[in-house]
């Protein structure tokens, strides 16, 4: 039976060899038609993986939040006709922060394997090294863009990590990270713990976990730079 193959990518300019196991790279080398977020990173991805892949060979469908469901379903005719297909992110994991779902859902409907391949994710990897509450975490995706609106959403998360002793996960796209910092500083109480992950598996990478009264006495630089962002409140 064709595949539907869950591919991950790696978090910024590492060595594939780092963070992509052998076996997985050896199906990305197989695969012949990808659902990406974007052809030309995508591109650049499989040529890192193995030099040798013929590019001008394969095919790729391009699914972004505007994507209608009509296109989703052209996309997976090929596992019909027995054709494995591989999905792509940006970064890590598909299917987690990004479109994926939407592919793999209505490859669920229909009846296809879908097979989810080991690689980097920097959720897992922030919650690892951050100390906070492995057991019990929440992921929350990006926060409101206006600062009222993003203030309230801080509030709520902090209280809720008190109240149910759960971590709370959130991202925000990379040139607005200084900005989302310092209204978490302002926002959330002085002893609440804050763990900024950066640059997971690059050789820039910052993880710290400190309390709000530390950071706010020394504040990295976050700006453009893929940030995981974890509260809690104890």
């Amino acid at each position: 039976m064709a595949t539907l193959y869950m591919i991950p990518n790696t978090l910024g300019i590492t060595p594939v060899g780092g963070v992509i196991p052998l076996e997985v790279q050896e199906i990305i080398k197989r695969v012949k038609v990808f659902i990406v977020e974007d052809v030309r990173t995508t591109r650049r991805f499989l040529k890192r993986v193995d030099k040798a892949i013929d590019i001008d060979t394969l095919t790729f469908y391009v699914l972004n939040k505007r994507t209608k469901t009509k296109e989703i379903e052209e996309m997976i005719k090929p596992l019909a006709k027995g054709e494995d297909v591989g999905v792509i992110s940006e970064a890590g994991c598909p299917g987690v922060a990004d479109p994926g779902a939407s592919v793999v859902q209505l490859a669920h409907k229909k009846g296809y394997r879908v097979e989810p391949l080991v690689g980097p994710s920097s959720i897992l990897l922030a919650m690892m090294a951050s100390g906070m509450n492995g057991q019990s975490f929440a992921f929350n995706g990006y926060l409101p863009m206006k600062k009222p609106d993003r203030v309230k959403r801080i509030e709520q998360l902090e209280r809720r990590s008190f109240q149910e002793h759960q971590s709370q996960v959130f991202i925000e796209t990379p040139f607005r990270n200084d900005t989302m910092f310092e209204d978490m500083l302002s926002t959330c109480a002085p002893q609440t713990q804050i763990c900024v992950a950066c640059d997971i598996t690059l050789e820039s990478e910052f993880i710290k976990t400190a309390s709000v009264e530390s950071w706010r006495k020394n504040k990295p630089s976050l700006h453009k730079r893929p940030t995981i962002f974890i509260i809690h409140k104890f």
